[in-house]
């Protein structure tokens, strides 16, 4: 079992940032591949950003590119997205999602992903 928790949420003015987190335990963080969904009221859950498991490639969605960032510290079990000039259409609550494949095949996929955390809100204001 992985048990993942989300942090970092917030209300946020558009073109502030917010750097979120998401903690891993239960497994061996290095052998996850990780990803992060968000879900906007009314909508199903998209896919924003992926990063494999040796930390060597990460995948983006079209709308967050070049203004999301996604990291991860093995050391320190985490997985971050840094999200920089933030707009009202980013509002959501995010979810962390860890995948225990080998490698990270569809990454964009929500299907891919075996466990997720609870999420955390990001609210951004005009």
């Amino acid at each position: 079992q992985v048990q993942l928790v989300e942090s970092g949420g917030g209300l946020v003015q558009a073109g502030g940032s917010l750097r979120l987190s998401c903690a891993a335990s239960g497994r061996t963080f290095s052998s996850l591949s990780m990803g992060w969904f968000r879900q906007a009221p009314g909508k199903e859950r998209e896919f924003v950003a992926a990063i494999s498991r040796n930390n060597d490639i990460t995948y983006y969605d079209d709308s967050v590119k070049g203004r999301f960032t996604i990291s991860r510290d093995n050391a320190e079990n985490t997985v971050y997205l840094q999200m920089n000039s933030l707009k009202p259409e980013d509002t959501a609550v995010y979810y962390c999602g860890a995948d225990t494949g080998v490698a990270l095949i569809r990454a964009r996929s929500i299907s891919t992903y075996d466990y997720w955390g609870q999420g955390t809100q990001v609210a951004v204001s005009t």
